[in-house]
């Protein structure tokens, strides 16, 4: 009870502890007013309830208890933060513990618990071998700060179009895959064997402890060409389940997407502003293969027209302003995970990202950069289909990176 952590009279809560043994050792100490929550109950020392809807007034406990992981193992992690927070009492403890030791988990929990000042952080050897490490994070729920998390976020003007990048996501960036320095004679081949080179975010830190997980697939084409493919089958999620939105200008591919379930279709052009654009399909010898027969599309914006004649089939399709729609969706503290593949409007989009504010967002972006690249057809021959270069793609790659965003090369 040093520190004034714990004291006999505090009003204390145990989540998801089982067996109620968190509650017995609280009570053999002093601490008599305490109970637990589990989803199948022990009675008398656990009532039946869920951690992240628990049957509690606001503002119930002075002490609050995670043990076991239970924080990391939650279904609904930014639900169980916020019932936390509702049911403790200005100025109360939380003691968290946890498996995860990174740096990266360590700010995403306390961000998750923005509600809640850092007191301080201690790791020892764990209790069975379930757990080895468990490090326990202590924290105190700020003054007046009220009954919900999200109340602590930065309103300045600085943070509004600006990332905050700290030490440890640049080191993170450091151990990424290197960038291809020099332009590949043969793309269509040294860049499908980069994507084997990749390391995942997952796989370098615990991604537990956010609100949410977003996939965003901008130019997702057909519902099994990347989403079913790649990222449901070997992105590695540690097991946390994520929302998907599918981006996608193409109709031809809408009826794929109306019996999936967990894939919410956005039928629009990612665009720079919400307008109407025209969509072109069209074929190129010298890019991967199309599907199904079907070419890739592109668009522009109507205005910019000048009359000339297509070579491909052309709709008007509405565009809308990417960036906001991503500022309306997610926040910073979500896990947001994003595949690009939008036949050069990259040039287009990722500048506004970063305009808004709208790239500090994303935690881990899978980009494919089109340019004027060698055609596999036509040896010695480029696309007349992009005008950007290798170098234009690569300062792009380059300039993510050092502001901050773990971007992958995407074939």
């Amino acid at each position: 009870m040093s520190e004034a952590i714990l004291s006999p009279n505090f009003k204390t809560l145990c989540v998801d502890t089982t067996t109620g043994a968190d509650v017995f050792a609280l009570k053999e100490i002093g601490v008599e007013d305490s109970v637990g929550i589990s989803k199948k109950g022990f009675k008398p020392l656990v009532i039946s309830g869920q951690g992240f809807k628990q049957p509690f007034g606001d503002e119930t406990f002075d002490f609050v208890f995670c043990g076991g992981g239970v924080v990391e193992k939650s279904v609904r992690p930014g639900d169980l933060a916020a019932e936390i927070g509702r049911t403790m009492k200005p100025e109360g403890f939380l003691v968290v513990h946890t498996g995860a030791n990174d740096t990266y988990s360590f700010e995403s929990l306390l961000g998750l618990f923005n509600f809640c000042r850092l007191v301080k952080s201690q790791d020892f050897g764990g209790f069975d071998s379930k757990m080895p490490f468990v490090r326990e994070i202590v924290l105190q729920k700020f003054s007046g700060a009220g009954n919900s998390i999200g109340i602590i976020e930065s309103s300045s003007s600085d943070s509004v179009n600006k990332c905050s990048v700290p030490s440890y996501k640049l080191d993170l960036i450091r151990k990424a895959e290197p960038l291809i320095e020099e332009e590949p004679k043969k793309p269509w081949i040294t860049l499908k064997k980069n994507v084997q080179k990749i390391k995942y975010l997952p796989s370098m830190v615990d991604i537990s402890f956010k609100p949410k997980y977003v996939y965003v697939d901008v130019g997702a084409r057909s519902y099994g060409s990347s989403i079913v493919s790649w990222f449901r089958k070997q992105y590695p999620k540690q097991n946390k389940t994520f929302e998907i939105y599918a981006i996608e200008a193409d109709k031809t591919f809408y009826d794929q997407y109306k019996s999936k379930k967990g894939v919410t279709l956005l039928p629009y052009a990612a665009w720079v502003r919400n307008e109407t654009l025209y969509f072109e399909i069209n074929g190129d010898p010298g890019h991967k293969e199309v599907e199904k027969g079907r070419g890739m599309g592109r668009i522009q914006p109507v205005q910019s027209s000048d009359g000339s004649t297509s070579s491909g089939n052309v709709d008007q399709i509405q565009g809308f302003d990417f960036a906001d729609w991503l500022k309306n969706t997610v926040s910073e503290r979500d896990y947001v995970v994003m595949k690009m593949d939008v036949e050069g409007t990259e040039f287009d989009l990722i500048p506004r990202l970063f305009e808004t504010g709208a790239i500090c967002l994303i935690d881990e972006l899978f980009l494919e950069c089109h340019y004027n690249r060698w055609q596999k057809c036509c040896p010695g021959e480029r696309t007349a289909k992009y005008q950007k270069t290798y170098g234009q793609c690569l300062n792009l790659f380059t300039s993510l990176r050092k502001s901050g965003v773990l971007v992958h090369q995407w074939w």
